[in-house]
């Protein structure tokens, strides 16, 4: 059995049908990413707990715009309910919980229960 070799002319000729269709495919690609993209730009971030604001620039859909304190430039707007200025971490205003008299308050507990079954 002879294996035969393709003709050079003939493989040129699918090849170069191909390609235009790849092409086509991939800038049909292209459009379709580019109107999928969320739009980044710069936005105003409101605290609410406190009033501080930050212009970050960011991809967060917003529907209302507001001016800015520092610059008077209008923004969209995203209010947050705790930002790094009102959070008890970040303020150094932090909590710090007694939890060796919580353990003992509950062993109390659970010693009067116990004796109360008795």
């Amino acid at each position: 059995m002879e294996k035969t070799k393709p003709n050079n002319k003939t493989a040129q000729k699918t090849v170069a049908k191909a390609a235009p269709k790849v092409a086509e495919k991939s800038a049909k690609k292209e459009v379709n990413l580019s109107k999928n993209l969320p739009q980044y730009r710069p936005v105003l971030f409101i605290d609410n707990s406190n009033g501080t604001e930050f212009i970050i620039s960011s991809t967060v859909h917003t529907t209302e715009t507001a001016k800015s304190k520092t610059d008077k430039k209008d923004y969209p707007v995203y209010h947050l309910e705790i930002s790094s200025t009102s959070h008890p971490f970040y303020t150094g205003k932090e909590k710090v919980l007694d939890t060796a008299g919580r353990v003992e308050k509950f062993k109390s507990r659970v010693a009067k229960a116990k004796a109360s079954k008795k």
